[in-house]
């Protein structure tokens, strides 16, 4: 099994207002295919690891790979067109545009990336949304449709790349549990059917139960 992102010696200091050891020695990976969740108390760095994971902050010591390859210290625009194409993010807000339509949010990381057609990205979202079984709200305002399709609608965005692995930061923190259920099995079928990584930070201990791996995390530091 191939290993998809792995973190090697992660160590991050807060600077200010005083010096403070936020992550402390973090190693670990995550195969393909596999769906680990991330545990801890609120403080504990787990976001703060996330945001270093998903190559968004670049300021720590120790070693980040995605895909086998070195990804610490590269330029910013190196960065940003990797995230883009290898990194789906669902976060606890679904960060949808709301006068733009279901269809045109799935579109938008894939129009970014710019290594499609415009016909081909919108088959490629509207395949997104079938896989997700809201294919029929393609049309409607992101700002019409419920809570629980909006974080399906976050979901097939973070998709539309093919991405090599799904980072989520709570992202059934604001839905009631039949949502919550639904999203765990959308990330569940993803990663059996399309052998999709993912990786989610959550508080949820059913859903991490759940998962096939728990990361748990205390006081900056993995715990198991």
């Amino acid at each position: 099994m191939s290993i998809v992102l792995e973190a090697k010696h992660i160590n991050k200091y807060f600077r200010k207002p005083t010096l403070f050891h936020v992550l402390k020695d973090i190693s670990f990976q995550v195969k393909s295919g596999e769906f680990a969740s991330i545990m801890g108390k609120s403080g504990c760095g787990k976001s703060t690891l996330l945001y270093i994971l998903s190559t968004m902050d670049t300021d720590y010591d120790g070693e980040l790979y995605l895909n086998n390859e070195l990804i610490s210290g590269k330029p910013n625009e190196y960065l940003s067109y990797l995230r883009n194409k290898h990194i789906g993010f669902v976060f606890q807000f679904h960060y949808l545009l709301s006068e733009f339509t279901v269809l045109e949010n799935v579109m938008l990381p894939a129009k970014k990336l710019g290594e499609k057609m415009l016909e081909e990205i919108e088959k490629d979202a509207m395949e997104k949304l079938k896989i997700l079984h809201i294919d029929h709200l393609a049309h409607k305002k992101a700002s019409r449709v419920s809570g629980g399709e909006k974080q399906r609608v976050a979901i097939a965005r973070a998709l539309i790349n093919n991405p090599s692995i799904i980072m989520g930061d709570e992202p059934t923190g604001n839905l009631d549990s039949h949502n919550s259920d639904n999203v765990f099995n959308i990330f569940k079928s993803l990663s059996v059917e399309q052998g999709l990584s993912l990786l989610i930070v959550t508080h949820d201990e059913d859903f991490a139960n759940k998962t096939d791996r728990i990361i748990r995390m205390g006081d900056g530091k993995i715990l198991q």
